[in-house]
């Protein structure tokens, strides 16, 4: 399955927006999203965007129960 064109982008636009410090799970974030006018299908959708972005290095996922993501700050 493809990334959406822009879907990363509205994530960490409301991420960035949301001055989110602490790792969020996808379904924590999936809420900033709607809370913010964005959206997702689901939080599985939200965790497919992030972990194809950690394979380029712009998201750091910690393997924990649930998971965890959270973008690099060098990231625009």
């Amino acid at each position: 399955m493809r990334i959406r064109r822009g879907e990363f982008e509205r994530i960490h636009s409301v991420l960035s927006e949301a001055d989110a410090d602490e790792p969020l799970t996808a379904r924590e974030i999936l809420e900033l999203l709607e809370e913010h006018g964005e959206e997702f299908d689901s939080a599985h959708r939200v965790a497919t965007v992030l972990g194809r972005q950690a394979e380029a290095g712009a998201v750091e996922v910690i393997r924990d129960q649930p998971y965890r993501y959270r973008l690099e700050a060098d990231q625009n």
